[in-house]
C-alpha cells in the first residue's frame, strides 16, 4: 500500500471512531419522557410531566428542598423532591417537566421545567375570539 492509501485508512478510522463517540455520548444524555408507572420501575434518569396538585407544595428549609405533588392526566400522582430554589411563577404553572430518578417512594428531581400561562394568551382570546 501506498502512503495515500495508508493515511485515508486512518483518516477514515478516527472519522468513523468520532462519529461512534459522538452519537454515544448524545445518547447518554437523553433522558426520555415516561409515564408515573414507567418513572417508578425504572432506575435511569427519566422525565415526567404532570400538573401541580394545589396545596401540594411546600420548601423544606431544613433539607433546602422543594416538596411537592404532580399529578398526570390519568390521575396517577407522584410526590416529587428538588434540591434547589423554586422556580418562579411555580404555582401558577400550567406543567412541570421534572427530570430525575424515582428512589424510596419519591421521584428526586435534578431539574425543573416549568411550563407557565403566556402572558399573551388573554390578548389573543380577546382579539381574535375564543377558538371552539
Amino acid at each position: 500500500m501506498n502512503r495515500r492509501a495508508v493515511w485515508t485508512v486512518v483518516g477514515l478510522a478516527l472519522i468513523v471512531g468520532f462519529v461512534a463517540f459522538g452519537a454515544g455520548a448524545f445518547k447518554a444524555s437523553l433522558t426520555p419522557y415516561v409515564s408515573f408507572a414507567q418513572a417508578r420501575a425504572s432506575q435511569d434518569a427519566v422525565q415526567v410531566a404532570g400538573k401541580l396538585v394545589q396545596g401540594s407544595s411546600y420548601y423544606d428549609e431544613a433539607n433546602g428542598k422543594l416538596v411537592f405533588v404532580l399529578e398526570d392526566t390519568q390521575g396517577d400522582r407522584m410526590k416529587v423532591e428538588f434540591a434547589g430554589t423554586k422556580p418562579g411563577n411555580f404555582e401558577e404553572a400550567t406543567q412541570i417537566v421534572a427530570i430525575g430518578r424515582f428512589t424510596n417512594g419519591v421521584f428526586v428531581a435534578e431539574k425543573l421545567l416549568v411550563k407557565c400561562p403566556s402572558k399573551y394568551q388573554g390578548v389573543e382570546e380577546k382579539q381574535y375570539g375564543a377558538r371552539s
